[in-house]
């Protein structure tokens, strides 16, 4: 875009307890602030307190879930409008007016929820998508991934009304233009770019043999066979190596926090005296300092490996999404060291990938020392392509 003074608003943003989401956000707004066009960056955030840490970004708003009162004019009206056309829309613009109330004031509106399309229908942010298109607004849709499996009409019809859907992976993108949606463009994760802040090293710590274990109560809940496997893993790294384990949280929210369930993992190797766990109170970059140091990583949470990859750490991925999936794809042409869900609860293959990655550590390195500057440059063509938009 040729104008200066340009307004952009990144939102479905739900905090930065996810320390995911929050590398999002810190390296958009980085990347996007780094342009003289742009005069303003806002985020639009459910979660304002665990975003005042993020540099570069200028206001942020609040999202939060209005109500529709059933016995308002506007909560008669959506009712009438529902039984007689099957409209919710009404509802739904109600329910995310702290979002479309601030259309008038902002110039290009980032949807920044990479996972928001995995999720089943959304039809809460398609009205959202609806009401930004309709006031002529630019759309855009930052780093997502997207399985084929997701794709419905409905979801077609949003994303087809997107001005400009940068993808983080390959796999996102052929699907995407598989199914007849223009304006796609293939980047790469923004985590990818995030800065590392290294503090001191923590007691039990050592240096070239520290192997980072991150786990969540989301894989736990999808197959909870698969933390005694998890479990199993650990005790064979103490039993067959002289590593230390390190136990790293990557998402704290209340009902989905990594740091409970590694507490657990914390107290039951306690009398190994090789374990340790790193505070829930750390920011992404300060995660990311740890990740860097490690020797191996083995994790979960996509963001946290990518914290890995991007460090050049060889990296093991605990349930795939299609986004891990495409990452790993990028990187080694295959979906090297990826289990999928149903594998992570046979403690046999779980072992028998940390033995092929311990015994291919080099060749890992090497695949990572090659492919990450690549990545990097993908991650900074987003910045290029959002100001193309004509």
């Amino acid at each position: 875009m040729k104008s200066k003074n340009l307004k952009i608003l990144l939102f479905f943003h739900g905090g930065s307890r996810n320390r995911g989401c929050e590398a999002i956000v810190r390296t958009a707004a980085q990347l996007l602030k780094s342009d003289e066009r742009i005069q303003e960056l806002a985020l639009s955030s459910s979660d304002l307190n665990s975003d005042r840490i993020i540099p570069h970004i200028d206001v942020i708003h609040l999202d939060q879930p209005a109500t529709l009162k059933k016995f308002s004019v506007q909560g008669l009206l959506s009712a009438v409008k529902v039984k007689l056309f099957k409209d919710e829309s009404l509802a739904y613009r109600k329910i995310h007016e702290s979002i479309i109330k601030l259309i008038p004031q902002y110039d290009i509106f980032l949807s920044i929820g990479g996972d928001n399309y995995c999720y089943g229908e959304q039809p809460g942010i398609y009205e959202i998508d609806r009401q930004i298109k309709k006031a002529g607004k630019k759309l855009v849709l930052w780093g997502a991934s997207i399985g084929e499996e997701d794709l419905s009409e409905a979801k077609l019809k949003d994303l087809k009304s997107f001005d400009l859907l940068l993808v983080r992976e390959s796999i996102t993108e052929r699907t995407l233009k598989k199914a007849g949606i223009r304006n796609v463009k293939l980047v790469a994760d923004g985590a990818f770019l995030m800065e590392k802040t290294e503090l001191p090293l923590p007691p039990g710590w050592q240096e070239g043999k520290t192997v980072g274990f991150n786990f969540s109560p989301l894989v736990i809940k999808k197959n909870p066979e698969s933390k005694n496997a998890a479990i199993a893993l650990v005790q064979h790294i103490l039993d067959t190596t002289d590593f230390t384990v390190c136990f790293v949280p990557h998402v704290i929210i209340s009902g989905n926090d990594d740091y409970e369930i590694l507490q657990e993992f914390e107290a039951h190797f306690k009398d190994s005296r090789r374990t340790l766990l790193l505070p829930n109170d750390l920011n992404a970059t300060e995660y990311k300092g740890y990740i860097g140091r490690m020797k191996f990583f083995i994790g979960a949470r996509t963001h946290a490996t990518i914290a890995a990859y991007s460090c050049l750490v060889p990296t093991m991925v605990l349930g795939y999404s299609v986004k891990s999936k495409g990452i790993a794809k990028d990187i080694f042409s295959t979906e090297r060291l990826v289990l999928d869900l149903s594998e992570i609860s046979d403690p046999v293959k779980l072992i028998a990938r940390f033995e092929e990655m311990k015994a291919e550590e080099k060749e890992l390195r090497e695949i990572l020392s090659a492919k990450v500057p690549e990545l990097k440059r993908r991650a900074m063509k987003a910045k290029e392509f959002l100001l193309e938009l004509k």
